[in-house]
């Protein structure tokens, strides 16, 4: 395993999403993501992403079960805001704000969260600034030791780089998604920002393995969000349709070549970046935990290769992103 810098601490360059074993991605049997997490664990991964909303707190329970007696060291990052109404300021007040993060350490069971996330706030709430006060007073208190957001775009990324004590951002960042790359990743570099690259596989999409006639579950966000009905339609599919999504990840097949499959390649092309911290794909069991990590034996991407996805990028996915970006 690799790690490279978050603050002061040092994470797996793979970590793991924890959405998918909370909720909306389908059934998840808890001894299938118990397992997967000490799979995880044993390979050297040290960081996992989770938020309050997962599975109501699901997430955030499996991680205590998974980590117990590990805790010193295995490092947690939650998120905050959207069990509530993320549109209402009240939502981001003191009082507001150490309810939410009181419930996630009594799920997580621990006295501090190593990083703390306002959930996709509106850009608003970002530019009102007055939550990252209340931030600045847990962090005093010692009960979280860093904190961050979790940002829909490229704005809201920037803005957030002119708060003093935001350690972390965490964007969708991958094949599809490449527009971070052009401003907000060096910046957040220069300024030792954290990156966390989320949803780096695009929904699955880009392992290649759906084709256009597949169906997901009903409780899947993959079935209920495709068009943005419930939140962002970005956090689905990078904002593409299913359709025209399987449609390029065909047309992407090549990247697999010498590289074992295409989802040890799109971690591949997302670890190449340097800015980034670590890529935080989501899990569902022991297997998918250890292709993800087959990622860091494969080989980087060469410079003609990256500029060929750049090109692809441009041409053929960017007309058809959906949402905010």
């Amino acid at each position: 395993m690799n790690y490279r810098p978050l603050g002061e601490l040092q994470v797996s360059e793979i970590s793991f999403g924890t959405w998918s074993i909370g909720g909306d991605w389908g059934r998840v049997d808890e001894r299938d993501a118990l397992d997967g997490l000490a799979a995880a664990m044993d390979a050297g991964v040290n960081f996992f992403d989770t938020a309050d909303v997962y599975g109501n707190g699901r997430s955030e329970e499996l991680l205590a079960k998974a980590t117990r007696g590990r805790e010193h060291e295995i490092y947690i990052a939650t998120k905050f805001c959207r069990a509530g109404d993320i549109h209402d300021s009240a939502t981001y007040s003191e009082p507001s704000v150490r309810r939410f993060l009181e419930g996630s350490l009594r799920r997580l069971r621990r006295d501090f969260v190593d990083l703390y996330q306002i959930h996709c706030p509106p850009t608003e709430i970002l530019r009102d600034g007055a939550v990252f006060e209340v931030l600045d007073k847990l962090q005093a208190e010692g009960k979280i030791r860093y904190y961050g957001v979790s940002v829909e775009t490229v704005e809201e990324g920037l803005l957030c780089l002119r708060v003093p004590g935001v350690r972390a951002l965490q964007v969708i960042f991958n094949i599809f998604r490449q527009k971070p790359a052009e401003e907000l990743l060096p910046k957040a570099k220069a300024q030792g920002v954290g990156i966390l690259a989320r949803l780096p596989l695009a929904s699955g999409l880009l392992t290649g393995k759906f084709k256009p006639d597949h169906r997901f579950d009903p409780d899947d966000h993959r079935s209920f969000n495709e068009n943005g009905e419930q939140f962002n339609v970005g956090e689905t599919f990078a904002g593409l349709g299913f359709a025209k999504g399987v449609e390029l990840a065909e047309k992407l097949r090549w990247i697999g070549e010498g590289r074992g499959n295409m989802t040890r390649a799109a971690l591949r092309f997302i670890l190449d970046h340097d800015e980034v911290t670590c890529a935080i794909p989501g899990f569902k069991n022991r297997h998918q935990v250890e292709d993800n990590l087959a990622a860091l034996e494969v080989r980087p991407f060469s410079p003609d290769e990256r500029a060929r996805l750049r090109r692809f990028y441009e041409d053929e996915v960017l007309p058809h992103i959906r949402g905010a970006y």
